[in-house]
């Protein structure tokens, strides 16, 4: 029998921590902002034509007139987050699907660039939007970062996913990606590994088209996770997760990736470049979120929005922000996330962090700190540390158990949607 390694269970039970919160407030308020900083956006669309069953994201079934509804509160709420002094340097639109209407999402960047100095401006889509007609108005508004969701090119899994139909085989998927290459700064695709019917040979068949026939410019390959509300249909449908698996496929794609002459970004990120990458929570390690089901760390807190797309809609008509529910870390907490997504990216400078906690980063987490070194996790190279081969999958398991940890709250939020706002409009 299959047992849990004693890092999964550390991981899970550090994250449920952090993300531990109260119930919904309507007397949550933003924070304030420092005038001198600029922070970076996270703007979430929950609204998807296809649910796929392995996503456990906050996302709606896309209604056209609910959408539009949506997007005009989106728009209210970021006037009343940039008049309350908020200004932003980066912008990340994920979702859900961002171009489900494209030209509201375009009307939305507009907005912001109108109000704020934005430098990198990243969203997500899906293979069927990769046409010119919504291709072309993301380049005129100042995209410099499309993150196409494809997750394999394998037909057998796709058809299991529940994408073939909707998104087409993996030849047209490639056919489409071929036709938008090079017009971005940054082109990822988004991929899945350890799908229960996954063999090496698919995998590597894969990784064959992204290195050899894609030239992709970035490839984050991220381990099939579920939640509570996922686990039944993912058996279903795809059958039992084996995480025996993950290492073996994981060291498969880190071989492969480096050997073709990509840089590790993140743990499970893989860039030809310097850019921008889905888990900006490495770089800034400050965000706002706004929209129904958006995440926010500042000032040591974790915040969160209504999942309630209506009480969403109310409180952006108010001026109000989305924000609903808080948790405030202790200061070790904090210290432990910002190892945490730092060593992601495959490096924490030790000096930094104890010049951001008052020199008192080594003195109390010097228990982790130590067990990483005795492990063989980390190496050192001057004030900094740096993953090893080891520690690189170590950190998809912290990262893997951490979400899987965001999951289990976005569960808990969406509990509270009828409390929030009963009345459907």
């Amino acid at each position: 029998m299959f047992t849990e390694s004693p890092i999964s269970r550390v991981g899970r039970r550090l994250s449920r921590r952090y993300l531990r919160f109260g119930d919904s407030q309507d007397d949550v308020r933003l924070p304030t902002a420092a005038p001198d900083r600029h922070y970076l956006l996270y703007l979430h669309v929950p609204f998807c034509v296809v649910l796929c069953p392995f996503c456990s994201f906050h996302r709606v079934e896309f209604h056209e007139t609910r959408c539009l509804g949506y997007f005009d509160a989106l728009q209210h709420e970021i006037e009343t987050v940039s008049d309350a002094g908020f200004r932003f340097g980066d912008l990340y639109v994920g979702g859900g699907t961002p171009t489900v209407m494209p030209k509201q999402l375009v009307r939305t960047i507009e907005l912001l660039r109108r109000l704020h100095p934005l430098q990198g401006i990243s969203t997500e889509t899906n293979p069927d939007d990769l046409r010119e007609d919504i291709v072309a108005p993301l380049l005129d508004a100042g995209v410099t970062r499309l993150s196409v969701g494809v997750q394999s090119f394998d037909d057998l899994l796709l058809a299991e996913m529940g994408r073939l139909e909707k998104y087409g085989s993996g030849a047209q998927i490639r056919q489409r990606l071929q036709r938008i290459a090079g017009r971005f700064k940054t082109l990822n695709i988004d991929m899945i590994f350890n799908f229960p019917d996954q063999t090496e040979a698919s995998l590597d068949q894969d990784l064959d088209i992204l290195v050899n026939e894609l030239h992709a410019d970035q490839v984050s390959f991220y381990p099939l996770m579920t939640s509570e509300s996922t686990r039944r249909p993912v058996e279903k449908r795809l059958g039992r997760i084996d995480h025996r698996r993950e290492k073996q496929l994981y060291q498969q794609i880190a071989e492969r990736m480096l050997a073709a002459g990509y840089n590790r970004s993140s743990a499970w990120c893989f860039s030809s470049q310097p850019a921008m990458i889905d888990e900006y929570i490495i770089d800034q390690d400050e965000y706002l979120g706004l929209g129904s089901g958006a995440f926010s760390y500042l000032g040591g807190r974790f915040y969160a929005s209504t999942f309630s797309l209506n009480h969403y809609i109310d409180r952006a008509a108010a001026g109000l922000s989305g924000i609903v529910r808080e948790r405030a870390l202790s200061e070790r907490d904090q210290m432990r996330y910002y190892l945490l997504t730092h060593l992601f990216a495959g490096c924490v400078d030790l000096d930094q962090a104890d010049e951001r906690f008052a020199s008192r980063f080594r003195k109390v987490l010097w228990p982790e700190l130590t067990t990483l070194r005795h492990s063989g996790s980390v190496s050192e190279l001057g004030n900094r540390l740096l993953l090893t081969d080891r520690g690189y999958y170590l950190w998809v398991v912290l990262m893997r158990e951490f979400f899987t940890g965001v999951n289990l709250l976005r569960e808990d939020m969406r509990h509270h949607i009828a409390a929030e706002r009963t009345p459907l409009h």
